[in-house]
């Protein structure tokens, strides 16, 4: 997957979080796409909803978007899924792509 290919991904998608990755993206930060594996998003959607509610239970403050992220990806269902980072000089945001690598199922 190309800079372009994330960058049209993202820009489909209104979330907060995608806006500001697709911006970070846009001023050059590196990204990655981690092809060699998918999951089901019900797999992500168990491990970050947990993580979320530890978050809270501790007074942690979650990231910026992984309450609507943890939404979508039980939205998502049994959909294989592969990860992605864009990486910027303030944030990394985690990426949840389709499996066909065209949408951006949730960010954070």
């Amino acid at each position: 997957m190309n800079r372009d290919a994330l960058h049209s991904a993202l820009s489909q998608d209104s979330s907060v979080s995608s806006r500001a990755a697709l911006a970070e993206l846009e001023a050059g930060a590196n990204f990655e796409v981690f092809l060699d594996q998918t999951a089901s998003a019900r797999q992500l959607w168990d491990i970050w909803s947990w993580r979320r509610e530890v978050m809270l239970d501790t007074g942690v403050t979650p990231r910026p978007g992984l309450a609507e992220a943890v939404v979508r990806l039980q939205a998502a269902g049994t959909a294989r899924v592969y990860m992605a980072t864009v990486t910027g000089p303030q944030r990394r945001f985690k990426i949840v792509l389709s499996e066909d690598l065209t949408q951006c199922v949730a960010c954070w």
